[in-house]
């Protein structure tokens, strides 16, 4: 822990020596930590960071690639995106991927980082081999656009599960905890360990985003628009400290929309998009000479990025002639060494140092054969942690919850009051039973149809950068969710079951809450298969849909029960509800004595009777129950199948367009 008070000192230190005289005598924590936050205190914390460096060394990394194309498939034909684009950016330097709205900015990033390659063609190469997803995947991370970081969770906490998950056994928890610290540190992110991520502004949020994956020091990392929706001094600051990560022998490629003038210097390497085409690609410095070379002169006082979108936007001329002139990205306009505050860097061009350096470390580094760096079991324990806190953290969804549970329950048990025990009104009775049926499916179908595609989007960018295997996170959703659901399924059957005067024989009541439990987790399973599947809108339509004629399969051949058809029979039997209504009345009739009846004659007054006439009179409660746990197995299967191949792009794109197209036809 000796280097965690060398990073204070830098970060105040260079504070105090830069800062201007505060008008506000006493600030609090977190303002001061902004305020110190400024560029010679990143880089001399930066300096100090030297707990990523007790872990497996990473090696350079360099991506070349050449003729890349990219070609996207729509009802009006084929569509080609990006037109054979070379290019190549270099470990220790910071690439800015410049362009106009529409140019492949974000689709070229996509397709380096992996992200995409369904209707891709071209070479892309990693250290002068041919790029190995496997291992690929392993030394680099995808930021994406959108800050979507867990909830319900503070920064310590985040960084503390990331580092759990991401590191594995490599590290001590002594050495987690020195890691996770002097990131935070470095990313002016200390003094807001406390904080909930919901809570965090923008440029901290952002800021997180990249902590949480500088977590196991990935030799690569993309940023798709990393600077949107941020203030000029966040950009500045954030564009910064991507510069420090480089320095420390990174490769990090990022979209930038529209840099200003001071900031488009501090970038190492500009990498030119119009319209698919490469227009441009080397230093900053070179880009106003590489302009006046084709005839657009630049004029002193304008900002070189504004200069070039304004060249090319819809000037075709102007496009096809600046991407002639470099060949489409095979030319690259720089001097032939970068130079740093701590001195020169030469830029590597032998074809065999570079090759000496994947081999030495990629292909005979056995760490790159495990697929994550944890196992299945503590990937579920952590995962099943995370959603435990995260869950008992959300009370304003409990709260909506346990109220919808306890004024349905009273208002069920008001409808149905005292008729569980009357001979002379055992339909109203059913139809108690199939109100439960219709709350416990309702409820925790749409629960997760309105709620996992966000989780969705969010376990989208963790399992991309390979935190944890997606069967690990599936059982610990699973698990995660039955806490909460059998405390609120049993305030509302302890309700309902007393107030509808049911049996009091505890037995029943354990079998008939058993069986509403099931039909709970089996509902739920077939929304995350919606969830999966659809986005909220279309879920909400979808799944309602698909329980419409579940439900009338359940209701049918009640009072003639014996005279069902046997392929109504059979088609009933694939209705998951019809198992559960069945369990319903065999918990509350099957081998009961004679009801009551408060009239002169009463022909239901044999429970056998009922169950005749519902055609439930040979029905089993364990085949009822059996019959629930497989279609809760069937359910759950289905979605985690829809989840796994939704995550998979190229599948979930061809999808989605699919059921868009059917939609708008319809």
């Amino acid at each position: 822990m000796s280097n965690v008070p060398l990073v204070r000192k830098a970060i105040v230190g260079a504070s105090l020596a830069h800062a201007a005289p505060s008008t506000h005598p006493n600030p609090t924590a977190g303002e001061a930590q902004e305020s110190h936050w400024t560029p010679a205190a990143l880089e001399r914390a930066g300096s100090t960071l030297k707990a990523l460096n007790r872990m497996a060394k990473r090696p350079p990394v360099h991506i070349f690639f050449e003729d890349l194309t990219y070609t996207v498939s729509s009802h009006k034909g084929e569509r080609k995106i990006l037109h054979n684009v070379s290019g190549e950016f270099r470990s220790g330097e910071l690439t800015c991927i410049l362009g106009p709205s529409g140019a492949g900015k974000s689709t070229l990033l996509n397709i380096l980082a992996g992200y995409n390659s369904n209707g891709v063609n071209g070479r892309i190469m990693v250290n002068g081999h041919s790029r190995d997803m496997r291992i690929f995947k392993k030394l680099s991370t995808y930021i994406m656009q959108d800050d979507l970081l867990q909830p319900r969770l503070s920064v310590q906490e985040a960084m503390k599960i990331a580092a759990n998950l991401k590191l594995g056994k490599e590290l001590g928890n002594a050495e987690k905890e020195l890691i996770v610290e002097e990131i935070l540190q470095t990313l002016g992110l200390w003094n807001h360990r406390d904080t909930m991520t919901e809570k965090l502004s923008g440029g901290q949020l952002k800021r997180l985003s990249i902590a949480l994956e500088l977590v196991n020091n990935p030799p690569v990392i993309f940023l798709d628009e990393p600077t949107t929706g941020l203030d000029v001094v966040s950009i500045r600051q954030l564009v910064v400290l991507l510069r420090l990560l480089s320095r420390q022998g990174r490769n990090i490629i990022c979209t930038v929309h529209q840099p200003s003038a001071s900031l488009f210097s501090l970038f190492d390497r500009i990498y030119v998009l119009a319209r698919g085409m490469c227009c441009y690609q080397g230093s900053p410095d070179m880009l106003v000479p590489y302009m006046a070379e084709a005839g657009h002169i630049c004029p002193t006082t304008h900002n070189p990025a504004d200069f070039v979108l304004e060249t090319l936007l819809g000037n075709l001329e102007s496009m096809a002639q600046l991407s002639e002139l470099c060949l489409n990205g095979k030319l690259c306009k720089r001097p032939n060494r970068i130079m740093t505050r701590g001195g020169r860097t030469p830029v590597l061009h032998s074809d065999e140092s570079v090759q000496r350096i994947f081999s030495e470390h990629v292909t005979k580094d056995q760490s790159y054969k495990v697929e994550f760096p944890t196992s299945f079991w503590t990937q579920f324990i952590i995962l099943t942690s995370r959603m435990l806190v995260q869950n008992k953290r959300n009370t304003i969804s409990h709260w909506i919850q346990f109220f919808h549970h306890l004024l349905s329950a009273f208002l069920l048990g008001s409808i149905f009051f005292d008729v569980g025990n009357n001979a002379a009104v055992p339909v109203v009775n059913f139809k108690f039973c199939l109100s439960c049926l219709v709350f416990f499916m309702y409820t925790y179908i749409m629960i997760p149809v309105l709620i996992f595609p966000l989780q969705v989007r969010l376990l989208r960018r963790e399992y991309f950068n390979r935190w944890y295997s997606l069967k690990a996170f599936y059982a610990a959703l699973t698990v995660s969710s039955i806490p909460s659901m059998v405390i609120l399924a049993f305030i509302f059957l302890v309700i309902t079951y007393f107030m509808s005067g049911q049996s009091l024989e505890w037995d029943r009541f354990f079998l008939f809450s058993f069986c509403a439990i099931l039909i709970a987790m089996c509902s739920e399973g077939l929304g995350l298969a919606v969830g999966s599947a659809f986005s909220v809108t279309n879920g909400s339509i979808i799944g309602p849909a698909t329980a419409a004629p579940l439900l009338a399969l359940a209701c049918y051949g009640m009072g003639f029960g014996p005279f069902i058809e046997t392929f109504m029979k059979y088609l009933m039997s694939a209705s998951f509800l019809r198992y559960g209504v069945t369990g319903f009345a065999v918990a509350l009739y099957r081998d009961r004595n004679v009801m009551e009846c408060d009239q002169d004659f009463c022909l239901y007054s044999d429970p056998k009777l009922i169950l005749r006439d519902l055609g439930m009179e040979e029905a089993s409660y364990t085949i009822q129950i059996l019959g629930l746990i497989v279609f809760t197995t069937i359910h759950r299967t289905l979605a985690y199948l829809a989840l796994r191949y939704r995550l998979t792009t190229e599948f979930s794109n061809k999808f989605m367009t699919y059921i868009s197209k059917f939609l708008k036809h319809r």
